[in-house]
């Protein structure tokens, strides 16, 4: 095995014989296989529910993966993902989701779109005209180069 520059990811583990219950966070990726009733804040990180999680909570995290049972709302900012093993009852907003064959859905999903990022050193300038005798292209918003 070569040596890399990259350290493997931290990831906290939650056991199967684990029952938390109130507001988990943290700030950095959770493997949770036992039980959780509250909510689960990890914005910035990804959460996997294994096969032995059961969780009835909120949930917000950047990217979730879940093989066990999730009954609550859903927000994965990146994406979500359901394992043929996944039984999930509660709304989905996310940017992506995949839906593996065998798993099971009740509630809603919820696509959103990612904000544009404007490129650097370009700005949007929005033009309002007080004349309408100024064609309606004239309104538009125009792409103005910035120079520094």
């Amino acid at each position: 095995m070569e040596p890399t520059d990259n350290p493997p990811a931290e990831v906290a583990h939650i056991g199967k014989s684990v029952v938390v219950r109130g507001e988990l966070s943290g700030s950095e990726d959770l493997y949770l296989d036992g039980e959780v009733e509250g909510s689960i804040e990890l914005r910035e990180h990804h959460l996997t529910i294994g096969p032995h999680g059961k969780v009835r909570a909120s949930v917000n995290a950047s990217e979730l993966i879940v093989q066990g049972n999730l009954d609550g709302k859903v927000h994965g900012r990146d994406r979500v993902e359901l394992k043929k093993s996944a039984v999930l009852t509660g709304d989905i907003v996310t940017r992506r989701i995949v839906i593996e064959d065998g798993a099971v859905l009740k509630g809603s999903i919820s696509t959103e779109r990612e904000t544009a990022k404007p490129e650097p050193g370009r700005e949007h300038v929005e033009t309002v005209h007080k004349s309408s005798a100024l064609p309606a292209t004239a309104a538009a918003p125009a792409l103005v180069e910035q120079k520094k």
